[in-house]
This record gives C-alpha cells, sequence and structure tokens, in this order.
C-alpha cells in the first residue's frame, strides 16, 4: 500500500499527468452539452461544428490553464484559493466562444455555438476540473488517516482532542493529518461556540465545550489535549488548563500572537504549556495600529539605555523592526551588550546601524559627550537598578544610579535636542515602601517638572513585573520544584502584576509616541495574580502534584508590600487610542521638595541609609516604610 501511494503520488506531481486529465476533462466537458442539448447523438451539422472547435476549445483551455500557473498546484493541498484561480482560467475561452455566438454572421454557423452548450461546456469544464483535484486531495487525505490509525494502533499513539476549532485549530489539524510520524491521533475539537458543536473541521467532529473537556476525555480515552486559540487571554488558559488537568490530560498550545509575531514561530509549532501563557498572554489588536507607530521610529536615530538587559534588549529587537536607521545601545555591563549587539547583527543584517557602547549613566559628562555625538531623536531609558530587597541594602546606589543617572540623561536629553524621551517606572512608585519605588517615582516627577519647560516630548510609563525578567522570582520558583522543595513564598496572601516582555515592550513602544508635557502612561496589567496560585501552577506544569511538594512562608523581605499598585488616587485615567494604555494626569512637582532632594543625594554620596530614608519621608512623595509581623 505504502508502493502504491508513493507511485501515485508521484505520478500526479507530473505536470504531463495533470494536463491529460485535464484533456479528458476538457474533451467531455465540450461534447456531453451536444448530447444533452440535442438529446442524444447530434445530427451532422451540429457534428461538424463539433469536431471543428473541440481540438480549439480543448487546446485553448489547456494553454490558458498554464498561462495562469494551475499546473503549479499540488492536487492534495488545493483551496479555495485555486478554485478561483481555475474559474479565472476558464472564463476567456469562454468569453471567445460567446463573442462568436454574438457578433460572427449566421454565413459562418460552425463558430456559432449555442449559449445553452456554451454555459453547459464552462460548468463542466469548471466542476470537472475542481472535482478531480478535489478527490485527489480527499483520497490523499483520507490514505493519511488510515496511516495515522494504523501507525496510531501499532505505536500506541496518543489519542488528542484540540481546543479551538478556529483558524488556528485548522491549521494544526491540516498538518498533523499529514504529519503520520508526529504520534498523534486526533479524536475531535472542543470549542464553546456552541453553533461549532455537531459539525467538522478538516472533516474532525468538533465533540462540545471546554466544560465536556472531562466527561470528554473519559468517553474516548483521550490522553492529551493541544490549545489551538493563538489569540487566547492568560485567565481563559488557566481555565482551559485547570479543566484539562482534572481530565488528566497532557496539555501543550500553540504559540500566542506575540511568539507569531517572529516569522520563524509558526502557529502549527505546538508546544509544551509555561508559565508565561497562563500569567502573560493577553488580546488585544497587534496590528491596528502598526503602520502609525512603526511611521514615528522609521529613519530615526534611537537611544536605549539598560540596552543589555531583559527590558531594554527586547526593546532594541521590536524596534529594529520598526525602520530606525541607527540605535545606540547603552549599558554599563559589556557582557551584556556583547550579546545583543551580536543578536542583533545577526537578525538584522539590512536593518538599523547598530552602536554597542559601554557607560555609566552616572557619568554627566560621559553622556552629555554621547548625546551629542550620537545625537539620538528618540531616547528610552530603561537602565535601574531594580531588585527591591538588594536595593534596600544598597540604598545609596540606588538613588545615584536611578535619580542622579535618571537626571544626567535628562539634562544630556535637553541639550542634544532629542525630540523624545520616555522614562519607563514602575507601579512601585505608587505610594513607595522601599528605595527603588521611592526612586522611581522622583524620577516621574523630575520628568514632570523638566517637561513643563523643555522642548523635547518627555513621558513616564508605569508597568508591573515582567515575566522573565533578570530578577525575577519565577526561575528561584522553578529550581526549589525541581529540587524537590520546599518553594519559598513571602506571604500568602501577596499578589503582584504580571506582564510577558514582549508584551510590555509593545506597549512601550505605543507609548512613546503619545507623551508631551510628562505625563504618566499606565499599562493594563490585568488583574493582579497570588503568588501562591502562581506556585501552585509551576509545580503542575512540572508534572508533579501540588502535595508532593512542600511551600514554606518566610515572611516579607525589606521594602516589599503585599499589594502593588498602578495609580495614585487622585489620580483620574483617562483612556488613549491605544489599547490598555490609560493616561494619569501629572500630578509631581520639584517645588518645595529641592532641599529634600539635595540632601537625599548627598546622603547617598555619603552612604548615610538612615539620612536617605529621612529625607525620602520628608520629601511628601508618599514614602513609607511598612513592617510586618
Amino acid at each position: 500500500m505504502g508502493r502504491l501511494k508513493a507511485a501515485l503520488s508521484k505520478l500526479m506531481y507530473s505536470r504531463l499527468t495533470q494536463i491529460v486529465i485535464d484533456t479528458v476533462v476538457f474533451t467531455v466537458a465540450f461534447l456531453l452539452p451536444f448530447v444533452i442539448r440535442f438529446e442524444g447523438i447530434p445530427s451532422q451539422p451540429e457534428v461538424l461544428q463539433m469536431m471543428i472547435l473541440f481540438p480549439f476549445v480543448v487546446f485553448a483551455r489547456v494553454l490558458s490553464f498554464g498561462l495562469m500557473s494551475v499546473y503549479l498546484t499540488i492536487w492534495r493541498f488545493v483551496s479555495v484559493h485555486d478554485a478561483v484561480r481555475i474559474f479565472i482560467a476558464l472564463l476567456p475561452t469562454s468569453f471567445v466562444l460567446l463573442i462568436g455566438r454574438l457578433e460572427l454572421p449566421v454565413s459562418l454557423p460552425h463558430f456559432r455555438l449555442p449559449l445553452s452548450i456554451i454555459a453547459m461546456e464552462f460548468m463542466f469544464s469548471l466542476l470537472g476540473t475542481l472535482g478531480v483535484r478535489i478527490f485527489w486531495r480527499i483520497y490523499t487525505e483520507g490514505l493519511n488517516r488510515n496511516q495515522l490509525r494504523l501507525n496510531a494502533a501499532a505505536h500506541n499513539h496518543a489519542r488528542t482532542i484540540l481546543v479551538g476549532a478556529g483558524g488556528a485549530g485548522n491549521l494544526v489539524a491540516k498538518e498533523l493529518i499529514s504529519r503520520t510520524d508526529l504520534g498523534v491521533v486526533i479524536v475531535g475539537f472542543i470549542d464553546d461556540n456552541l453553533k461549532q458543536v455537531g459539525k467538522r473541521v478538516q472533516g474532525i467532529p468538533v465533540l462540545g465545550s471546554t466544560a465536556q473537556i472531562p466527561a470528554i476525555a473519559r468517553k474516548l480515552g483521550v490522553q492529551e489535549a493541544i490549545i489551538t486559540i493563538a489569540n487566547a487571554s492568560s485567565r481563559e488558559l488557566r481555565r482551559i488548563i485547570d479543566l484539562c488537568t482534572k481530565a488528566g490530560l497532557k496539555t501543550r498550545i500553540v504559540p500566542g500572537l506575540f511568539e507569531l509575531l517572529d516569522e520563524r514561530v509558526k502557529v502549527t509549532r505546538v508546544r509544551d504549556v509555561n508559565i508565561d501563557d497562563l500569567l502573560g498572554r493577553s488580546v488585544f489588536q497587534l496590528d491596528k495600529h502598526l503602520e502609525e507607530v512603526s511611521a514615528a521610529y522609521r529613519g530615526k536615530r534611537i537611544l536605549v539605555t539598560g540596552a543589555g538587559g531583559s527590558i531594554g534588549s527586547e526593546l532594541c529587537r521590536q524596534l529594529a523592526t520598526l525602520g530606525p536607521s541607527e540605535i545606540v545601545l547603552l549599558d554599563k555591563d559589556e557582557n551584556s551588550i556583547f550579546e545583543i549587539d551580536n543578536d542583533l547583527k545577526a537578525s538584522f543584517a539590512k536593518g538599523p546601524i547598530i552602536h554597542p557602547v559601554i557607560a555609566s549613566i552616572m557619568n554627566a559628562d560621559r553622556m552629555r559627550a554621547l548625546f551629542m555625538h550620537y545625537r539620538p531623536e528618540i531616547v528610552f531609558h530603561a537602565a535601574a537598578h531594580k531588585h527591591v530587597p538588594l536595593m534596600e541594602f544598597n540604598s545609596s546606589e540606588a538613588i545615584l544610579n536611578n535619580v542622579v543617572g535618571t537626571n544626567n540623561l535628562i539634562d544630556s536629553a535637553c541639550s542634544a535636542g532629542v525630540e523624545r524621551f520616555l522614562f519607563i517606572s514602575s507601579d512601585k512608585a505608587v505610594n513607595p515602601t522601599n528605595v527603588m519605588g521611592a526612586t522611581k517615582r522622583i524620577g516621574e516627577i523630575i520628568v514632570q517638572e523638566v517637561a513643563t519647560t523643555s522642548r523635547t516630548k518627555f513621558a513616564c510609563v508605569r508597568f508591573g513585573n515582567v515575566l522573565g525578567s533578570r530578577g525575577s522570582v519565577i526561575p528561584l520558583f522553578q529550581k526549589q520544584i525541581a529540587k524537590g522543595g520546599p518553594v519559598t513564598v513571602t506571604h500568602p496572601d501577596v499578589r503582584r502584576y504580571f506582564m510577558s516582555i514582549p508584551e510590555a515592550v509593545r506597549l512601550i513602544i505605543q507609548t512613546n509616541t503619545l507623551g508631551d508635557k510628562g505625563e504618566i502612561f499606565v499599562l493594563d496589567m490585568g488583574e493582579p495574580i497570588r503568588i501562591l496560585d502562581m506556585v501552585k501552577t509551576l509545580i503542575r506544569l512540572s508534572g508533579q502534584k501540588e502535595e508532593d511538594i512542600e511551600i514554606k512562608f518566610v515572611g516579607m523581605r525589606p521594602g516589599e508590600k503585599l499589594y502593588e499598585e498602578l495609580l495614585i488616587e487622585k489620580e483620574r485615567t483617562q483612556a488613549t487610542k491605544f489599547e490598555r494604555i490609560y493616561i494619569a494626569p501629572a500630578t509631581g512637582k520639584l517645588m518645595g521638595r529641592e532641599l529634600e532632594l539635595k540632601g537625599v543625594i548627598d546622603a547617598a554620596v555619603d552612604g548615610d541609609r538612615d539620612r536617605i530614608i529621612q529625607n525620602l519621608t520628608n520629601m511628601g512623595i508618599g514614602f513609607h516604610e511598612e513592617k510586618y509581623s
């Protein structure tokens, strides 16, 4: 059977074979209308007409198919697009026959076909050529399904349901049907659109809704579920995966929308579920403002501080796709700059000019020289010390880097005539309880103050934790789970906002086209996630049971709070033209705080943490230290 299938496939790939089959179809399509029109063998005049026109019509049909590239189509992949191409390829010959019937004189009867024969000939040609191609596709897919069933029986392949019968589900099903080597037997689809239930996609039945997954799995002996919803939100994924877990199913997933932005990632590249899917995938229109945003960066010189960090490096990657002329990679860590520099130059060989620069933003003279040399038009300030407990023990460094460094960059930007400057802040700047958060709040205030008088358009963007960033707690949890526990959690009620790095960066890039007078833009992070629930999810994703891994509560660390905030109470958010980006009116002023700010910086230079805390408390920025029992 395998040799026969291979021989038939090779034969059908031959263009000569396709032409011969179409010639037979066109012959039948031309002769059959005469038999129908005259209810049997026509009389001599019609037979003569038939014999004169027959070779010309068939030749014209085959020639038209060749010119329209119909014979470049692989029959077992024939699609609606191919059907349209065949329809168009048939029109010229029928049009010529129609003109002959209407315009040629009666003295040329052999070239004047009846209108009914012209119409029937076109219809039979269309149905015949499409029919043989569709038959071959159905035949080969049937052979693939039979082979899949045989392989499944012989090798105990996983019986699988596809969750999501939309476009991505259709693509995945088509791929799995044609790839018998992947070891998957598709039992059916699951979809919450009740209008889909009972119907078929790629010949595969839609069995029911997601709520019925456990019952369907028990009834049909399902072993695996593949989530084929490319734009599923993290909340929806958590619900589906919980249902699959209860049913004892191994769960995999198609790439999300942010992964699909990378042309190397395909929707059919199914992979295991990871924590980013459950906490960081969100749904919004990616391409709605793409051209507008691209225009804002096309041909521009861009400088990114902290370019070697998790946010900074992803910023550089995404900005490189928008057509800037130059990107300056600024960071004090040479190893991380070496990595992102190589990455960008390898991925964007014909892209922007890349300038890797090693420097500290705390060096004011160095910053001014760099800005005057590279003349950036757009600046993304992502460089910062961000690790909360570590900065509590290194308060001086947090002030010098996050406050003094930011001030140096702002002065340099104004002097160099930068067009736009975006300060990347944090949710920890809201009513800060730690030094890191306080430095971010001060940075926001400085930006707002300068923006009122500068020609440079300044703005701030505030968001929460990003998955996979440096200092993220998730890798620590994963290591602890891999060792068998215990997993250390600070408090059973602690909650945090989460967003994936690519998602956050895409919103940041959009935000920098909006800022004007120091506005604070707030990213919609969704609902805060309880860290304890996240740990339990990580345990399940590792293939273990919750009861097998000890979770140990170790108490809140210095500077931490139970709940992070994204807004200050008196700020009223307003929607922007971009989904999930909101604006909070500028409220901060330095007036009356200059002495405290100078005191904070002087204390940082002296390394006096007590004076730093005292001055931060007196600044009126909402800073306070929280104590937990």
